[in-house]
This record gives structure tokens, sequence and C-alpha cells, in this order.
């Protein structure tokens, strides 16, 4: 079983930074470049060993590279590393778009040695400041493999994840991870946006601000994130939140029909005459569709019930799929018992 006991970041923001301190703290020896020099007596102070330049990070040979770089910087990155980055380095990312990513490491000629994953974790904050190991508490990873991903390179990022940072994985595909990533985080941070954007333009917002609470908190934190972080990430996935923005959008369009028709059916009440469709049932399913997502969080909310646990046996030719179907049934992998033996728990079954 392979184990990534040196680990180079690159870029020391709330990610990398964040990433570093949690595997200091669990005594994996840590190397770091970032694009300037500001973090680095921080960093140095708290375990992390940091280097000039990209060139020394590779030549520190550690056993698996994380990209902690934003994404617009990734083929300059990429590019640097191309040239001497050594066979036995592992590359991964922690990029919230994994197909942009993969197409950009295979331009470098890199894909020999990637593997993907995107931790679930973060806040609005950003910068070395910000950064802070128990951002990765409870965390998820999602691992993204193709058809051509190395299974031992996969090991050494799995082990990093759930024996160095100490979280769980679900392993998927490029296209997977970005239509769910789409669905759970970018086009949430535009209707996030877009709720925002709605009290700042009305003529009542110091009145609603003073009324907001904790469904208005809730609803719009990460529209507090800086905008040019999420415009970045909004475009990088543009396709699948487009397509689920004319989706939500056809909803709400929907919902906000139900209530014209509603509001006329009242009106009507005066005139026996008049023949308006009676809308309450379609309402009710709107608001009843959820169910199933209610209920799931409802039994997360109780706690104390011990996630129930599977073994995971893989074959050496079908570990992708199995994987993925895993993933599908709502398993999240929290070790490694051997080369082809997982244990999962079942954490996100709706």
């Amino acid at each position: 079983m392979p184990k990534a006991q040196t680990v180079g970041i690159v870029g020391l923001g709330l990610i990398g930074g964040s990433l570093a301190l949690r595997l200091v703290d669990r005594d994996r020896t840590v190397i770091a470049w970032n694009h300037t020099a500001r973090p680095y007596e921080s960093a140095r102070a708290a375990g992390v060993r940091c280097v000039d330049t990209l060139a020394d990070l590779a030549a520190a040979a550690p056993d698996v590279i994380v990209l902690c770089n934003p994404l617009k910087a990734m083929p300059d990155v990429l590019g640097e590393l191309a040239g001497s980055l050594v066979p036995e380095t592992t590359l991964t990312d922690v990029g919230s778009v994994k197909g942009m990513v993969r197409d950009q490491v295979k331009a470098a000629g890199l894909d020999a040695q990637y593997v993907g994953a995107h931790p679930m974790a973060g806040n609005e904050r950003s910068g070395w400041a910000a950064a802070d190991p128990t951002l990765y508490d409870g965390a998820l990873w999602a691992v993204t493999v193709d058809d051509s991903t190395d299974y031992h390179r996969f090991l050494a990022v799995a082990e990093l994840i759930t024996a160095g940072v100490g979280n769980r994985i679900i392993v998927l595909d490029d296209t997977v991870h970005d239509q769910a990533a789409a669905l759970i985080s970018h086009m949430p941070h535009v209707v996030a946006t877009a709720l925002a954007n709605q009290l700042t333009d009305d003529p009542n917002r110091n009145v609603a601000a003073a009324l907001a609470a904790g469904c208005w908190r809730d609803m719009t934190r990460v529209a507090l994130t800086d905008p040019d972080r999420t415009r970045a990430m909004v475009e990088e996935d543009a396709a699948n939140v487009e397509a689920l923005l004319r989706s939500m959008a056809a909803k709400l369009t929907a919902v906000a029909d139900l209530l014209r028709d509603e509001a006329s059916e009242a009106r009507s009440d005066s005139d026996p005459g008049a023949s308006v469709p009676h809308t309450p049932a379609a309402m009710l399913d709107f608001f009843a569709d959820a169910d199933p997502f209610r209920a799931y969080k409802a039994a997360e909310r109780a706690g104390g019930v011990t996630p129930e646990q599977r073994t995971i046996e893989l074959t050496d030719d079908g570990w992708r799929g199995e994987l993925l179907e895993s993933a599908r049934r709502g398993e999240h992998v929290i070790r490694l018992d051997g080369p082809r033996r997982f244990t999962a728990e079942v954490r996100s079954a709706l």
C-alpha cells in the first residue's frame, strides 16, 4: 500500500494553507510553494517547509503534489511542473471543476501522473490568514478518475485523504463530478447572489435587512464570497450551471404562475361565473416534492445513529465503475484496508 508521507502543496491560500496545517498536525511532511513569499514566515513557524520555486518543489520529489492554486493559474503551474516533475510523484488538485483541469493536465503531458480531487470544504474567507486545519473536519473529497488513471496513483491519493487528512472519499468520473458540483455549489452561488442582488436593488432594503434572520443568513452566506472568485468558479462550469439555472428558472416561473392563478381565483369569488383553475394541489406538490431530502436531513440532524458500514471488494479491471456505483449508493470510503479492500459508510442515501 502506498503512503503519501511527504506532500507538496502548491498555493497557501485558504484551501492549500488549511491542508498544509492539517497534514503537519497529522505528522506528514509538507513542502509548499506559493506565488508570493508573504505566508512563508508564518507557515515555517507552523512546521511547513517552504521553497522558492516550483522547480524546487518538484525536485524535492514528494510522494504527492496537491495543486491548490487558482484554476486560472493552472496552465502556467502545470507548464512549469512538466519539465521538472519526477515520475514517482503523483499529481492531484483541489479544483471545483474536474473536466477542465484534466484537459489542462493532458495538455501539459502529465496525465499519466494525475488523479483528480475536490474537497468539499471551505468558507467565504480567503488567503493564508484564514487557513485553519479544522476546515477539513468531517470533510468529504470527490476523487475523479478516467479510463487511463493508474490504480497505484489512485491509492496514493486515497491514502493521503483518508489516513493523512482523516477524511472520507467518493470516487467519480469528471462528468458526474462536474454535474453534481454545479447542482450543489456552483448554481446555488448564483441563486444566493441573485437573492442578495434582489435585496440590494429594493427600495425597502434597509427595512428588509433589519428583519433578516436565520432564513436569509443561511440562504445568502455564500453570496459573501469574493465576487471574482465566484464568477470564475461559475464560468469554469458554465454549461452545467446554465442548464441548471434554466431548470431553476422554469420551476420558479411555474410557482409564480400558480400564485397568479390562486390570486385570480380569490378575486373571482365575488363573480361566480368566472372560470379560474384551482391550483392548491399543484402548489402543495411543489413544496412536497423535496420530502425525501427533508427525511434525509432530519435523520442526519437526529444523530446518534452510527452509519452502516460496508466492505467494498474491487476487481482489477472494474474498479472505476465499482467505486462510482458505490458513490451512487450513498457510500463514502473511510478506510483502505488493503490494496483492493475498502471500508465504506452509508452517509448520503436519500
